[in-house]
Parts: C-alpha cells; sequence; structure tokens
C-alpha cells in the first residue's frame, strides 16, 4: 500500500504539504498543488478513511437524501445526485445515500450518529417535516427546493414561481387568451412539493395580470391519464390554444394526442414546457421550454455545505434561486386568434 511519506518523496515536498493538499486546511501554491496531485495519481495513492477522520475530526463523508416515488421524474433526479457526487469528490468527499422514506428518523440518525457531516436533501415541501429536525440538531444541510419559510436555512433551487409566469409570459406575448397547465400528479400537490406549488402559484399570478384564462389540471403522465386530462381541459375551454408541461412523463403523449386531435403544433397550438433540455431536443416539434438546472443546482449545494463545514462566510443561510431561461424553438407561435 502506498505511503503519505512515498507520495511526499516523489513530489519532492514535505508530507505535511501532501496533508494539507489533501484535507485543503492550508493554502498551497498551484505548482506545489499541482505536483502533489501528479504523484498521488501516478501512485495510485489512496489516503485512509479512518485516518483522514481521526484527523480532521470528521467522516468525509455528505448524506445525500433523495425522493424514490412513482410519481417523480428519475433521470432529474439521478442527474443532481451524479451532480453532488462529482462534485463532492472534488472537495474530497464521498456520498451516503438515502432516501426520503427515511424522512425524520434519517436526520435524526445522520445527526446523532457522525455517519456524515452534512445533509443534502431534495424533494422539499412547503412544510417539511424534516426541517424542525434540522433546526433541532443544528445539522449543517442545504435544501435543493424551497420551502414555505426559509428562514436559517441553505437553500438552492429553481426560482419555479418565476418559471411559472414566464411559460405565461411567453405564450400571453404571443396572443393566446386561453391556457392551460397540465402538472405534476395528484399527489406531488397534496404533499405540498415545494417545486410544483411555486410553479402554480407564478402561473394564476401571471395569468391574472395578462388577463389570460387559466386553468391547471394535475396529471400521472401515461398516455391514459393524458388523455383523459386533454379532453376534460378541451370540453371545459374548448378555445384553449396554450399548453404549459410540468411533468415530463406527459409531454409525449401530449403531442400525440393533440395531432390525433387534428391540432397541429404550433399552427394551431403552442406548448411550452419545463423540462430538461435534453427532453425538449428529442420532441417532435422540438419544445419551447424552461431548463431544469439540474447538474447547477447539484453542485452549488455541495459547495455551500463544504463552506459551512469550513465556516466560511459563503456558507451561511442563504437562499440561492436560479433564474429562469426559456429557450424559445418550434413548438410555440403567434396564436390563431390572435
Amino acid at each position: 500500500m502506498v505511503t503519505l511519506a512515498e507520495v511526499a518523496r516523489q513530489a519532492g515536498v514535505s508530507p505535511s504539504t501532501v496533508s494539507y493538499v489533501l484535507s485543503r486546511k492550508r493554502s498551497i501554491s498551484d505548482e506545489t498543488r499541482r505536483k502533489v496531485e501528479a504523484a498521488i495519481e501516478s501512485l495510485g495513492y489512496h489516503p485512509h478513511a479512518g485516518a483522514r477522520a481521526l484527523a480532521s475530526n470528521r467522516s468525509n463523508i455528505l448524506a445525500l437524501m433523495i425522493p424514490l416515488r412513482s410519481d417523480m421524474y428519475v433521470p432529474v433526479i439521478m442527474e443532481i445526485a451524479m451532480a453532488v457526487t462529482t462534485e463532492a469528490r472534488e472537495f474530497g468527499q464521498d456520498v451516503l445515500l438515502l432516501t426520503k422514506d427515511e424522512g425524520t428518523a434519517g436526520v435524526r440518525r445522520i445527526a446523532g450518529s457522525g455517519l456524515a457531516d452534512a445533509m443534502i436533501m431534495m424533494d422539499i415541501e412547503l412544510e417539511d417535516d424534516r426541517i424542525p429536525v434540522l433546526r433541532e440538531t443544528e445539522t449543517p444541510a442545504v435544501l435543493i427546493g424551497l420551502p414555505a419559510d426559509p428562514a436559517g436555512l441553505a437553500c438552492v433551487d429553481l426560482d419555479f414561481e418565476a418559471t411559472g409566469a414566464a411559460c405565461v409570459e411567453h405564450l400571453a406575448s404571443l396572443g393566446h387568451r386561453d391556457i392551460a397547465l397540465i402538472g405534476e400528479g395528484e399527489g406531488v400537490y397534496k404533499r405540498n412539493t415545494g417545486f410544483a406549488a411555486r410553479t402554480l402559484t407564478g402561473f394564476q399570478r401571471a395569468a391574472a395580470e395578462h388577463g389570460v384564462r387559466a386553468v391547471h389540471r394535475s396529471c400521472e403522465g401515461t398516455y391514459e391519464s393524458t388523455a383523459g386530462v386533454l379532453s376534460r381541459i378541451l370540453e371545459e375551454r374548448p378555445g384553449t390554444t396554450g399548453f404549459v408541461v410540468q411533468n415530463e412523463a406527459a409531454i409525449a403523449p401530449l403531442l400525440s394526442l393533440l395531432r390525433l386531435s387534428g391540432r397541429a403544433v404550433p399552427e394551431d397550438t403552442s406548448v411550452v414546457a419545463i423540462c430538461p433540455d435534453q427532453v425538449a431536443l428529442q420532441s417532435s416539434p422540438r419544445l419551447t421550454s424552461v431548463s431544469i438546472p439540474a447538474e447547477e443546482m447539484g453542485r452549488q449545494a455541495v459547495r455551500q455545505v463544504m463552506a459551512q463545514l469550513d465556516h466560511a462566510p459563503e456558507g451561511a443561510s442563504q437562499t440561492t434561486m436560479i433564474p429562469p431561461a426559456l429557450t424559445v424553438r418550434d413548438s410555440s407561435a403567434r396564436g390563431p386568434a390572435a
């Protein structure tokens, strides 16, 4: 097994310098850091986890609590998890994966056992029962999501309220006067999940401000449920010419059903989606969309939680809201009435 002393000899530095490069406790020149990192890679050195933990009084592990639910879009969740894991390795941290099913018990287990130094939590509800436990145990944490009361918490999220408003404003600017939001499954709204609730708030506010008739329907995302939702919308509001979709699973069924009903996109009906760029670009037609910045959210969460652990000023409780970026593609055009 390669030792720290061998890495030091290879790099031409002292063992303490190697230790500082690994722990990031002291500022090391870029040239020296590169020498040490090259020696580590060349020799295949891996710091002993137990020794590092004893030396730093840290486990060097971050706990990531993710939702694994049938009504959540797993690819986005996995993209965030991959970004967290990749960024954590840049800080010499490993990631312990928890599911949201563990809830408050999982937060207490992490806080009381020392298994992890800090937590990153996803799928934040407006009144999330894990948050009082975080405050009580004073566990360093970052939320990927925004609760109703973020005071004293570090949060990273897309500004979903502004996202809902941006979709309405785009359609209203094209002359659409009747629009519909096809949202997440009913369970997401019953749980008061922050991203869905805030999008709906922004959608309804912007519709009122622009004098647009708007309706919201939840959707489970299957072909059958999407067909039922679309049928009800068109029965109630036959003049609907604009759709906002916040449910990745419902996008392909909706486009297919609109074609079958004789409503061409975008000539007769415009569609705007809140989804990853990959989904928008692989659809036919390519969708006007607000992208989900999954990678950015994951990386920012790790940076904030590491700053908390290092007692850096930027680690203080703060809310980072990523502004929406709406990209116009082939699925939106002037409304027929306009």
